[in-house]
């Protein structure tokens, strides 16, 4: 930071050192949550293929192990739909809804710190905009008849540069999140799809399973 910036920086106040410090929390809660649901970001279609066509070759322990390699809230709901393969439908759709419904407050955890920060920001901003009017009301009381422009500066500064500050954080705070919510409704859409289809083709396996086993005793009893 330039010496310019500096004391420009400076002639905000001390809430300035405030917005610095809540902007850069805000920052760091983007870049965490970015990270963490680009991790959690696959090609849905791809993976389930490729678990269908496990199962079909009767490999699912390797279908396990490929949910556990896999990051993200959609192998996680995979897995849970593998591991009661076989059951009911009641039982199988609530595991996969179980299994949903655990991983979404992991996917929307610090989403809502930061809509606090953004409606926080603005808030201190105005706080500075009313210290510097009464510190220009107050420099203008002391110094009578004989105020100046030159003495007044001061909390005229201090009251711009805190509302434009805060505004310059929390513009970009409401846009980050709506970003994060944007790509929490993406896996949440991808984790309805493939539970559903999950689902679709475990009971139908399950279906067809029973009945080429009623239908083996029923040949057997032939003459």
């Amino acid at each position: 930071m330039s010496e310019f910036s500096y004391r420009v920086f400076a002639s905000g106040g001390p809430v300035m050192w405030l917005l610095l410090l809540v902007g850069l929390v805000a920052l760091v809660i983007f870049i965490e949550r970015a990270l963490y649901l680009h991790r959690g970001q696959i090609r849905s279609t791809e993976f389930l293929n490729g678990i269908k066509n496990l199962l079909q070759k009767g490999r699912l322990m390797e279908a396990l192990t490929l949910c556990e390699e896999t990051p993200g809230p959609v192998a996680a709901v995979v897995k849970a739909g593998l591991r009661n393969a076989g059951a009911a439908e009641p039982v199988l759709r609530f595991a996969v809804q179980e299994a949903a419904v655990t991983e979404l407050p992991l996917l929307e955890r610090r989403i809502g710190t930061l809509a606090a920060i953004a409606q926080i920001v603005p808030l201190l901003g105005l706080l500075g905009t009313v210290l510097g009017m009464i510190r220009t009301f107050w420099l203008f009381s002391q110094s009578g008849n004989y105020a100046t422009p030159a003495v007044l500066a001061g909390g005229m500064w201090e009251a711009l540069l805190t509302a434009a500050a805060a505004l310059a954080i929390a513009v970009p705070v409401h846009l980050a999140r709506h970003f994060l919510n944007g790509r929490v409704r993406a896996l949440v859409h991808d984790m309805e799809w493939v539970g559903n289809e999950l689902m679709r083709y475990l009971l139908c396996e399950h279906r067809r399973s029973e009945a080429g086993e009623a239908a083996a005793p029923a040949e057997g009893k032939q003459p």
